[in-house]
């Protein structure tokens, strides 16, 4: 679950406001643990996680996910956040015309704030989240089995 962790630690300094580029996090569990235990506000991070990590489950893992935003005209965001660059912007509109209000809204009251909150959240962690799955700059088979394996490894961590 190494390699799980690495991606988990990046993506809670990447999203929420660290570097924004695929690096290694100095050290990743120890981020993750104390962000469980409160220490740094990572806690609602560590949700924010499991939520990216179920949109991408339940909208055809990463391959799907990056689908939709082809489909919808941004296919040049999408590929950033699998390329080794700097990850383009989305907006929390954006994020609605690819998923429907629907899928923030759900969002927002698992959370406990408003959809445009979550939405605000989900822009930031959602690229992130892509970036650090893909670290050789593309989807692969490992990338896929990463979501269900992170899903897993967040729902046993946040049951604590």
């Amino acid at each position: 679950m190494g390699l799980f962790d690495g991606i988990l630690g990046n993506v809670l300094g990447g999203a929420l406001g660290g570097n924004r580029g695929h690096s290694q996090a100095q050290d990743p569990l120890s981020a993750i643990l104390s962000g469980l235990t409160g220490e740094s506000g990572g806690g609602t991070g560590n949700i924010l996680l499991q939520l990216g990590l179920s949109m991408l489950q339940q909208n055809g893992g990463l391959g799907g996910v990056l689908g939709k935003f082809r489909q919808a005209g941004m296919g040049a965001q999408a590929d950033s956040w699998v390329s080794t660059g700097q990850n383009m912007n989305i907006s929390p509109e954006q994020l609605q015309q690819v998923f429907g209000s629907g899928a923030l809204s759900d969002i927002a009251a698992k959370l406990g704030m408003s959809q445009d909150q979550a939405g605000s959240a989900m822009s930031q962690v959602l690229p992130e989240l892509v970036n650090q799955l893909t670290p050789q700059g593309q989807v692969t088979q490992d990338s896929e089995n990463s979501v269900a394996e992170g899903l897993d490894a967040l729902a046993g961590s946040l049951d604590r």
